[in-house]
């Protein structure tokens, strides 16, 4: 098969089981670069820097194994792959690099050593449909619901499993003991209204829950307040007020500032736990744009999600370069570990000690910092 075709195959597929948005446009975009005539090996060069190298099998001509001459090994880290990415003579630095990308960084792990874990914290998320027995959140999904996906029981998406580990992965997770009540929406229809009666579900859910067990956020990584969806937007906006008057916070990718203040930033890989060395954006393009007022940059490059296309193939891949959609959920998740310590706060009080506590990246950008949010809190409880 001729590249060009193939690559038309990747978008297309990647299209379909994404729905991730990207932060500079706030729209539902790619979370990872797509496979290009930039990004894409002609065969006759080197990978070039940040190259989507994921070997998906189903499409005919994926590529999966690249020889040693083909790319250079100190770029590895700025590739996106996955476990069935061969890169010949580099197994070994290949196979750090992804367990290295599992580390939340900034203090996170840290927190859980203290036994700050998320535990007792119920989190809702709406995105593509899931296979619910990853080995990072197998038994962690408190309900799910698909509002009409249409997919057959044994496909999975790339979308899904990626910010269900983010937030609570055993492994990557930032709150790998809080709960999720999962809501399937298909993103690819561009239907606003799936999304509204996931946000009805997860009221109706909440409801039944005795008070102490209520559902404190919900993460969508994605904007259905806008474009591309293109249609039922009222009914989204409706559900989300009512989401609102039920007392659950909600983050997103559109552009309303009191839930789409999240934006996305990458730490120095070699110093991921060191807030000061985060920087705004996008490693492969670091002054492609500037966020608008307020906002808080969560790292969403140089990691590694889960992975789960078919029932029983559980896998992981490597970005690196995320989209703004691996940062609604890491940004969830530290809010999950706040009402762990502090369950009383209310959703404005939280927020307000998110933005109070942040630190600045290297660039003069507004960071979220984990460590210094608990810190803060914990000093309010004693």
């Amino acid at each position: 098969m001729k590249k060009a075709a193939l690559c038309v195959l990747i978008s297309m597929a990647l299209i379909m089981s994404f729905g991730a948005c990207q932060a500079g446009s706030v729209s539902e975009q790619t979370s990872v670069q797509q496979a290009s005539p930039e990004t894409e090996w002609k065969g006759d060069e080197k990978l070039k820097l940040f190259s989507d190298i994921r070997y998906l099998h189903w499409l005919d001509g994926s590529k999966q194994v690249y020889e040693a001459d083909e790319f250079s090994p100190e770029d590895i880290s700025t590739f996106t792959f996955n476990e069935g990415t061969v890169l010949k003579g580099s197994e070994e630095l290949a196979a750090q690099t992804m367990e290295a990308g599992k580390n939340p960084g900034l203090g996170i792990r840290s927190l859980h050593q203290r036994g700050i874990t998320g535990k007792g914290v119920n989190v809702a998320i709406i995105d593509q449909n899931l296979l619910l027995h990853h080995p990072e959140f197998d038994g962690k999904i408190a309900a799910y619901y698909d509002t009409g996906c249409e997919r057959p029981e044994d496909d999975g998406s790339m979308h899904a499993p990626a910010v269900t580990s983010i937030l609570v992965g055993d492994s990557i997770g930032v709150a790998p003991d809080a709960k999720v009540y999962f809501a399937a929406s298909p993103s690819w229809k561009k239907d606003s209204k799936y999304y509204a009666d996931a946000l009805y579900w997860i009221i109706e859910q909440n409801k039944k829950l005795p008070e102490g067990e209520k559902i404190r956020v919900v993460s969508v990584s994605a904007a259905p307040s806008g474009s591309p969806f293109e249609k039922n937007i009222k009914m989204w906006d409706k559900a989300a007020s009512a989401l609102k008057e039920e007392g659950i916070l909600l983050l997103d990718c559109g552009s309303d500032p009191e839930t789409s203040f999240i934006y996305p930033a990458y730490y120095d890989p070699q110093n991921p736990e060191d807030v000061s060395k985060c920087k705004y954006g996008f490693p492969s393009s670091p002054t492609s744009y500037r966020p608008r007022e307020p906002y808080i940059g969560v790292p969403t490059s140089y990691r590694t999600v889960a992975e789960e296309y078919k029932a029983g193939s559980p896998s992981y891949q490597y970005t690196g370069v995320g989209g703004l959609s691996w940062g609604i959920p890491y940004a969830a998740g530290v809010l999950a570990l706040g009402w762990q310590v502090d369950p009383t706060l209310s959703n404005e009080e939280i927020i307000q000690l998110l933005f109070d506590t942040c630190g600045t990246g290297a660039d003069g950008s507004t960071v979220i910092n984990p460590a210094a949010f608990i810190a803060s809190i914990e000093k309010r409880v004693k």
